[in-house]
């Protein structure tokens, strides 16, 4: 339904319809971010024949997201993304103040990194429209990896 109403209000003009429907992931991001996720699960993977894992916690409101497809999906695709890039914080809210980093904030940082499976989009942004998608808060709450012998 929401994506004919944003069909129709663009005129019947695709790219102006996912623009729209963009925008109103963001906000309902931003009206279900102080909401409590007290649910959710713990995703690992392992990469290069078990020299490198990570391991994260997603969570969301209800046992009920937590299970579907979609979700798991998720918490794969960031637990990659732990393991391809290293990032040393979730947010850059995270950063302590006066840390040197030996590269960018954003870099730095997971929800501000290029997905590594679509260079085009952030972790973020795959976060606010699996929001969109389930209605849900979502939120990444603990990540590690380790490299064997680092």
């Amino acid at each position: 339904m929401a994506c004919r109403n944003a069909f129709k209000e663009a005129g019947e003009d695709m790219a102006k319809a996912l623009e729209i429907l963009k925008e109103q992931n963001l906000y309902i991001a931003e009206k279900r971010k102080e909401r409590a996720t007290k649910q959710g699960l713990v995703e690992s993977y392992i990469h290069g024949e078990g020299r490198i894992g990570a391991m994260i916690e997603i969570n969301c409101e209800t046992d009920f997201v937590a299970r579907t497809d979609e979700f798991k999906q998720l918490a794969h695709l960031v637990a990659m993304q732990v393991a391809a890039m290293d990032p040393k914080y979730i947010s850059i809210d995270d950063i302590p103040e006066g840390t040197e980093l030996s590269c960018t904030k954003e870099e730095a940082c997971l929800l501000t990194q290029a997905c590594i499976k679509d260079p085009s989009v952030t972790i973020q942004n795959l976060v606010t429209e699996a929001i969109g998608k389930t209605g849900e808060n979502i939120q990444i709450s603990k990540i590690a990896r380790f490299e064997l012998g680092m």
